[in-house]
């Protein structure tokens, strides 16, 4: 056995483990990762995305209240989806969302890759719980 495996057993952590841990850190250096970083702090710092959101928000849940009491109609529905429209259609907004597409595309690859030696969806075996 050698030194670096006598410490990694020590340690509790295995090459897997630090692999993982250099893709994590790889990740953050995508253009991906760079571009959603940008386009969610804009989302924050926007008074007016801000807005958006709260207003969708509170729309939102009026809704689900009135659905739990059988009092929701077909204009809450409207309402919400309008609101959410309007939300999306922000330019700041309709960026962060690319940007979230296409950080999810590049998790999507990345998942692919990972999964092929294994034979399995290495995502799609890790969250779940009960498989058939």
């Amino acid at each position: 056995m050698s030194v670096d495996s006598d410490s990694a057993t020590a340690t509790g952590t295995s090459k897997a483990d630090d692999l993982a841990r250099q893709l994590g850190e790889a990740i953050t250096d995508t253009p991906e990762y760079q571009r959603y970083e940008e386009t969610k702090a804009a989302v924050e710092d926007s008074e007016e995305v801000q807005e958006r959101i709260s207003e969708f928000e509170d729309l939102r849940q009026e809704f689900m209240l009135a659905r739990q009491t059988g009092d929701a109609t077909q204009q809450d529905v409207e309402k919400v989806e309008d609101a959410q429209k309007r939300l999306h259609e922000h330019p700041v907004m309709a960026e962060y969302l690319d940007a979230q597409d296409e950080l999810e595309a590049k998790f999507e690859l990345l998942n692919d890759l990972i999964s092929e030696p294994l034979a399995v969806d290495f995502v799609g075996e890790s969250g779940a719980c009960c498989q058939d």
